[in-house]
């Protein structure tokens, strides 16, 4: 009999594998969210780009620019952020999408600006100024401002011409949690910053 319910409790784990949100915890980052007019130029531009690359196009809704990225948190990590988050201020800036990029590796095409912006650089180094003092880790590399608009492209495909630059106006940016679902990812606003 013992027997019989250790084979069924075996049975049912295989009926039933462990599911994506049990194997990856949910990873928090904090990144520039475009309004919906934005994101429709930054779509017209990932659109214009897989004419020449090929690839998957990133939905319209998941379109961001990181700012820095945290990996997983703990609950309560979660929820101190969200308050603190809530109560910062940022200064109103305008991006310039200009270019197009490919991480060739990756086979990722993104957006980018064609060169250093001083406004979003001192907004990266003020939030990450702010969260070492939470005690987050600051990354090894450098920040090369981008947006993701196609994975799994043709790498050695020829750049197109890009379209008409973005404009990008921003005065506030997200903390977001990214959980995997069925293979890709799901992102959900948690908070922002004051506008």
């Amino acid at each position: 009999m013992l027997r019989s319910s250790r084979a069924s409790n075996d049975n049912a784990r295989m009926a039933h594998p462990p599911t994506e949100a049990a194997i990856a915890p949910p990873r928090l980052f904090f990144a520039l969210w475009p309004d919906p007019a934005t994101a429709a130029r930054l779509a017209d531009w990932a659109a214009h780009a897989q004419l020449a690359y090929g690839g998957r196009v990133m939905r319209t809704d998941t379109l961001h620019l990181t700012l820095a990225f945290l990996g997983a948190a703990t609950p309560a990590q979660a929820a101190e952020l969200c308050a603190a988050t809530a109560a910062r201020r940022i200064a109103p800036a305008t991006l310039a999408l200009a270019r197009y990029g490919l991480f060739a590796r990756q086979r990722i095409v993104w957006a980018g600006p064609q060169q250093a912006d001083a406004a979003l650089a001192a907004l990266h180094d003020d939030l990450w100024t702010w969260l070492r003092a939470l005690g987050w880790p600051a990354p090894q590399q450098g920040f090369q401002p981008h947006v993701t608009l196609l994975r799994n492209v043709d790498a050695h495909a020829a750049a197109p011409a890009p379209p008409p630059p973005v404009a990008w106006r921003y005065d506030h940016y997200a903390l977001v949690q990214s959980q995997p679902q069925h293979g890709r990812a799901s992102y959900r606003v948690l908070a922002r910053t004051a506008a």
